[in-house]
């Protein structure tokens, strides 16, 4: 028999967000503080790597560790596995402890910290924080989005021309990148430009406090995307896959977008043949 969550999360779910961003926002300025270390190493590339990885999995561990503590029988999908994978369970919670890790690594000032919750495979809580900015934005299914307490909402955008949108560059599945490519060019064409920030949960993140019209991306996995989605929509945006068969959560493809500008953005995505 499964140990119930906690009746005081149940109840007050609000209390425990706000434990759950406090948790991550300390994280967060440990990790900060920790990455100092990556100046002082004047070896291989491979040391390089191995202690960013380090990070990555510590951190994680320490979420894990902490989370466990808010739902003592949840389960886990996280980026660097470091606990048996379980996502059966009627809580589970999608991790990614660094979303930019290439970012971190240069000392680019864009990474952060994302953790979702779902329940019966519904999302019910996001946080993405992004370090360098102090910046947590988060959400808890049916209360709106916020950064830093304060409520947020997407744009209000109604013509592709007055929109800036965001994209992540493919780094390692370029089996689409000419119909990818063909789609950067036409919104290119289009809009008032297209960035690539390099952290997908920080680009969510920015769709839903209007900073960006609009985001897309391919080949993400749950934990890029967990957090970014239910901030997005709280926010009163739209979330949508490529096509409308695909889950964004799980299918490795997602559009974000203002309402306004979600159906000329899909169109253009798939006329390209993405």
């Amino acid at each position: 028999m499964s140990v119930h969550p906690p009746i005081r999360y149940l109840r007050n779910m609000h209390i425990a967000v706000e434990n759950i961003a406090k948790l991550i926002r300390t994280i967060g300025q440990n990790l900060l503080r920790e990455r100092s270390q990556i100046k002082s190493l004047h070896s291989s590339e491979k040391s390089v790597n191995q202690l960013v990885t380090d990070f990555d999995i510590q951190t994680e561990r320490t979420l894990i560790e902490q989370l466990q503590k808010e739902i003592p029988d949840s389960g886990f999908i996280t980026e660097e596995s470091q606990i048996e994978q379980n996502s059966n369970k009627e809580y589970v919670w999608i991790i990614d402890p660094i979303d930019g890790t290439t970012n971190f690594i240069h000392g680019l000032p864009v990474y952060s910290i994302s953790v979702a919750l779902m329940r019966n495979n519904g999302l019910i809580l996001g946080v993405v924080y992004e370090l360098n900015q102090d910046e947590l934005f988060y959400a808890e299914k049916g209360k709106g989005a916020f950064l830093n307490g304060k409520s947020i909402q997407v744009s209000g955008t109604l013509q592709l021309s007055n929109s800036l949108i965001a994209t992540g560059f493919p780094y390692y599945d370029y089996k689409r990148i000419d119909p990818y490519l063909a789609s950067l060019k036409e919104l290119m064409r289009t809009t008032r430009g297209v960035r690539r920030m390099g952290s997908a949960a920080v680009d969510l993140a920015y769709v839903a406090a209007g900073r960006f019209d609009a985001f897309y991306e391919y080949s993400l996995s749950p934990w890029d995307v967990a957090a970014g989605i239910l901030i997005v929509q709280e926010a009163r945006g739209t979330i949508s896959g490529f096509h409308q068969d695909k889950n964004p959560l799980f299918d490795k493809e997602i559009i974000a977008s203002c309402p306004g500008l979600i159906a000329e953005i899909q169109h253009i995505i798939q006329s390209s043949g993405l």
